[in-house]
This record gives C-alpha cells, sequence and structure tokens, in this order.
C-alpha cells in the first residue's frame, strides 16, 4: 500500500520489525544495503537481531558546507517565485521523479543522522564496503566504526555501491566467513 504519510528511518523499522514479526523471525542477522543499512542500524540499535553484514551503509550526514546552505536558499527562493522552475532544477535526479510525499519522506531519511543509534550498537557488525564507492564515502564508514565497539571494515577492491553486484564471490566468501563466527 502507499504510505500514509512520510515516513522516517525509524517508521521502516518499526514496520520491519513487525513484519518480521508477523513471519515468525525472532533474531535475525541482516544484510543490508545503503538505504537498508540504515534501517538495520536503527533495529541494531535498540538490541532486535544479531551478527550482521551492512554494504554501502549510508545514514552519517556530511557537514554542511557554505556551498551546500546556499543551495538550499537558492531552492527556497526559487521555490517561492518560480515554484515550477525550482521542482525542476533543484536537488538529485531521484528526488525529482519522486511524489510530493515521498519527497518529505527522502527527506526525513537523509537528513537523519545515525551516529548515536550507532554508538548504542553492541552486536558483531561487519561493513563490507566497495573500495570505489562514491555514493556513501568511507569517511561516513569510518564515522560508524568509531561509534560501534564490535564493528569492523572489510574493503572490497575495485567494487563500487553495489559491491555485491562487482564481485559476488569475494562478498559472499566475506560474509559466510563473518556469520560463522
Amino acid at each position: 500500500d502507499p504510505l500514509p504519510a512520510a515516513w522516517s528511518v525509524s517508521d521502516y523499522a518499526a514496520w520491519t520489525k513487525e513484519s518480521l514479526a508477523s513471519l515468525g523471525v525472532r533474531d535475525p542477522f541482516f544484510l543490508a544495503h545503503s538505504f537498508g543499512g540504515r534501517v538495520a542500524v536503527k533495529l541494531l540499535s535498540e538490541g532486535y537481531g544479531g551478527r550482521s553484514v551492512l554494504t554501502g551503509c549510508a545514514g552519517i550526514v556530511k557537514k554542511r558546507t557554505f556551498c551546500y546552505k546556499l543551495r538550499v536558499k537558492a531552492y527556497r527562493a526559487a521555490r517561492r517565485l518560480f515554484p515550477r522552475y525550482a521542482e525542476g532544477h533543484f536537488g538529485s535526479k531521484e528526488y525529482r521523479t519522486l511524489s510530493p510525499l515521498m519527497r518529505e519522506s527522502y527527506k526525513k531519511i537523509v537528513n537523519e543522522d545515525l551516529r548515536g543509534d550507532a554508538a548504542r550498537i553492541q552486536t558483531p557488525v561487519l561493513f563490507l564496503h566497495g573500495a570505489k564507492d562514491t555514493v556513501t564515502p568511507i569517511s561516513s564508514i569510518e564515522v560508524y566504526l568509531s561509534c560501534m565497539p564490535n564493528a569492523r571494515l572489510q574493503l572490497l577492491e575495485g567494487c563500487g555501491h553495489f559491491a555485491f553486484l562487482d564481485d559476488p564471490l569475494s562478498f559472499q566468501l566475506a560474509t559466510e566467513e563473518f556469520l560463522r563466527c
């Protein structure tokens, strides 16, 4: 069903937890990519779930630069004066394709920094990250690692944001080795 309102990462996490419970899943491990990593971080921060592998994990908000703040102000001014122009020329290509409701969800999601949630995670987590990932920079993963005492990083050389597609065999072997421990 369509979302009833703009959802946050917490809303998606609650829905995931409820869905897994309805399937009888009690203590899952997570293998999550990008946005799914955000949801897994939320769930793990609540003590829900066990050993997990996160790849291309999003959720760390970069410091807002002067240029970023200037673009936001320009967008708001353009939206007020020329709304059709603003909607077609500001924001990412992905953002511009979203419905108004999903745009609100998108803004909630990308503006939520998960450092505090990450700091509450006690379970072992492997960040299996593509060394050439330009979507989720390694600096974000380093922030996660600094917050999480039982997390470690394994880089997959030659891989980008979709490391599991770029080198499926290495990805699978690293995942299996970590989850067996």
